[in-house]
């Protein structure tokens, strides 16, 4: 038994480990994220439980271990329909402006719209509709395409709206690519370039930025919070016109969210968003998008007006 090593644990015998190296082991982990927490507090479980299992422990030093930990994920919320369209209207004839529009109207991952390709994008079909065959990866920089996705459930049809079959038509037109989204040679983008793409948001948010700057070979460090309708001092051409932060995953969340608001059945969400069942939809995305009596007087008269 005590030929048995745990390298996690600095290559401990398995019989000396005890409940206190594992949380010590922990400590660090718990810093992360509350998923990277689970990971690693499962993984030690797993191997303490298969080795009393197999009878070489007598005693699980881990059967005491709390299960929660870890930074729990920040929420994260759908936009707002002023939030998206000042969105579009901010990035307009930019890099980024394809990209969220698709996010925005089919609710795509961002691994599947980097991933798409002309061929699967039907334009001229009597219901204009997306089918998602492929994703995209990074390795080393480099992309991936790969026909596997991320569940089975990602394999599907989706029917877009006008202002998005408008959209792709422009785009395909000036297309050199078989890619939707492609970088200048025609290539789908690696991780840095789309992080550079995403920076044409990131850069006219009001988001507070931090700078370092050295002064007499010294390191200072300063904040700069912009303002709403603000230029940027190096770049005047640069208006700060988001005065909220979105992510690439908002746009799907917001997709998601408008169809739940707008009554569309969870059965029918779930399959457009590519999930394997309705509880991840609901539990995810089911979130109340207004709450105030103006915004829902609406929905209600709606629902109740026979």
């Amino acid at each position: 038994m005590n030929n048995y090593i745990v390298k996690p644990l600095g290559h401990m015998y398995m019989s000396d480990v005890t409940a206190d190296d594992i949380r010590v082991a922990l400590v660090p982990v718990s810093k992360k994220s509350e998923g990277m927490y689970n990971t690693v507090n499962m993984l030690f479980k797993c191997i303490f439980y298969s080795a009393e299992r197999s009878q070489l422990l007598d005693y699980n030093p881990s059967a005491g271990i709390s299960a929660k930990g870890g930074k729990p994920t920040k929420k994260k919320e759908a936009l707002t329909d002023e939030q998206a369209k000042r969105l579009l209207e901010t990035t307009k004839g930019l890099p980024p402006y394809v990209f969220i529009m698709i996010g925005l109207y089919s609710g795509l991952r961002r691994e599947e719209i980097l991933a798409l390709q002309w061929d699967c994008v039907f334009l001229d079909a009597p219901t204009p509709y997306i089918s998602v065959r492929r994703a995209w990866r990074t390795e080393h920089n480099r992309p991936v395409i790969s026909s596997v996705l991320k569940t089975e459930a990602a394999k599907r049809d989706i029917p877009i709206p006008k202002c998005l079959v408008e959209c792709l038509r422009e785009a395909k037109a000036t297309s050199i690519s078989d890619y939707v989204i492609a970088d200048s040679k025609g290539q789908p983008l690696s991780y840095s370039q789309f992080h550079r793409v995403w920076q044409y948001v990131v850069v006219r948010s009001t988001k507070e930025r931090t700078y370092y700057k050295y002064v007499n070979g010294e390191s200072i460090k300063y904040t700069v919070t912009p303002t709403l309708g603000g230029h940027q001092k190096n770049n005047p051409k640069i208006v700060y016109s988001l005065d909220f932060e979105v992510t690439p995953h908002q746009l799907r969340h917001t997709y998601i969210t408008n169809l739940l608001y707008a009554g569309v059945d969870p059965k029918t969400v779930q399959y457009l968003a590519g999930h394997e069942n309705s509880k991840t939809t609901m539990d995810i995305y089911a979130k109340v998008k207004y709450n105030k009596p103006e915004e829902l007087s609406g929905v209600v008269n709606a629902a109740f007006n026979h």
